[in-house]
């Protein structure tokens, strides 16, 4: 018998810079923000926050975590891509905030759009146009 997965929950992200990463996913990517937690004896925060389907992403801090160790072809996540409508609109938007992003380029596979470009910690994201 197999799980029956349902969906991705959330994704969970440790960044350097917690004012910053927490405006760039609020500010520039439009996340909503569902709760916002410090636990002093880490030292942390967690914030919770909200696509528009309800998936989440987890943004961590945690004094002195290490780097990534390479980009992107390390093992394990490669990337977290985000689903739009409008792959030119949300590059503009993205422009209009300063952020750096790739030449689109085309899925070979489905034939559909998608690009990259990295949040303040260098972590690669991709809008995919659906």
């Amino acid at each position: 018998m197999s799980i029956k997965l349902a969906g991705i929950h959330h994704a969970a992200i440790i960044c350097s810079d917690y004012e910053q990463s927490k405006h760039f996913y609020t500010q520039c990517l439009g996340l909503s923000i569902l709760r916002e937690t410090f636990r002093a004896e880490r030292q942390s925060y967690k914030l919770d926050l909200s696509l528009n389907d309800g998936t989440q992403i987890e943004l961590f801090s945690f004094p002195n975590a290490p780097e990534r160790p390479s980009y992107p072809e390390a093992q394990g996540l490669r990337h977290l891509a985000f689903k739009v409508t409008n792959l030119d609109q949300a590059i503009e938007s993205l422009r209009q905030h300063h952020i750096d992003v790739e030449t689109v380029r085309i899925d070979e596979l489905t034939g559909k759009r998608y690009t990259f470009f990295s949040d303040p910690d260098g972590l690669p994201l991709e809008l995919y146009e659906a």
